[in-house]
Parts: C-alpha cells; sequence; structure tokens
C-alpha cells in the first residue's frame, strides 16, 4: 500500500510539473490517467503491482 501511494504522489507531481512547464497538456494528462484506471482494472493489474513492489524492495536495499 506504501509503494502505491508513493508511485501515485510522484506520478502526480510530475504530472504537475509538466503541465505547469506546457510540455504536458491537459488532455494528455487526462488520457494517462484514465490509462491507469482502466489498466488497473485488467489481469495485468497484479502483475504490475508485483514488479513495482519488486523494484522498490530492490533499490531501497541499494547503499550508496
Amino acid at each position: 500500500m506504501a509503494v502505491s501511494i508513493s508511485v501515485v504522489l510522484l506520478l502526480l507531481i510530475l504530472a504537475v510539473i509538466f503541465i505547469r512547464n506546457c510540455s504536458l497538456k491537459i488532455s494528455h494528462a487526462l488520457v494517462c490517467m484514465l490509462l491507469g484506471f482502466f489498466l488497473a482494472g485488467t489481469s495485468m493489474a497484479p502483475t504490475i503491482s508485483s514488479g513495482l513492489t519488486t523494484t522498490a524492495d530492490l533499490v531501497s536495499s541499494l547503499r550508496p
């Protein structure tokens, strides 16, 4: 749960930055949001979630 909230916040911040710099239009952001919404309802959702969790675990285990 914490990973998905962190990813959502990161993507939200990036979308706001892109919109403010006029490199992402509102219509593009809406299309991306709808894609994510509908993708979450598919059979690929558990695979994507598992991949994100594994990646987050891998990154968190790295030490500088």
